[in-house]
């Protein structure tokens, strides 16, 4: 696994991985916002071809647009990550899709459990969002043209761009 903007805290013990975000990072371009930021943490390996990825986390989610999840990202201007984010103290399922401008899909979790599932399946082009609490089936958030390029980034992400920095633990983490 490697690091595209190496964080100033984490630490991996087995499958579990605890990472403290550093304050104003983000992964977005363009769109509704107007400004490019690609400074969010990525701890990632190369995949080639079709797969599915998986994870199971939580954070110490407290200010605005605190996020933690995966993505499967080609190069700055082509990515998706999707997980949770924290807006005006709702926990809610996001994606965001990059094709040189980024756009944004939310649901709101209201009943936030406490931890999340989430898993990314490539097939092709196409990556399938998918979440659940623990005693959940999958639900599909969203399907998204990404990229026919045989080799992806993949991995889990973190970023926190208005506070402090949080703290996500990551749990679980299966890539088949």
């Amino acid at each position: 696994m490697m690091w595209l903007n190496e964080p100033e805290i984490w630490k991996q013990e087995g499958e579990t991985l605890l990472v403290r975000a550093n304050a104003q990072t983000d992964f977005w371009r363009k769109t509704h916002y107007g400004f490019i930021r690609d400074n969010g943490h990525f701890y990632y390996e190369k995949v080639t071809g079709n797969f599915t990825l998986e994870t199971e986390f939580h954070g110490d989610f407290a200010s605005l647009y605190d996020q933690a999840g995966l993505m499967v990202r080609l190069d700055p201007a082509c990515w998706l990550k999707t997980g949770i984010e924290y807006v005006d103290g709702i926990h809610y399922v996001s994606a965001v899709v990059t094709r040189e401008y980024s756009d944004w899909s939310v649901v709101p979790l209201y009943a936030y459990p406490g931890s999340l599932r989430v898993r990314l399946r490539r097939e092709g082009g196409t990556v399938i969002v998918e979440y659940g609490s623990l005693q959940d089936s999958w639900i599909m958030l969203r399907t998204a043209y990404l990229s026919e390029a045989s080799e992806l980034e993949v991995g889990r992400m973190v970023a926190a761009p208005n506070g402090p920095g949080f703290q996500a633990t990551f749990t679980r983490y299966e890539l088949s």
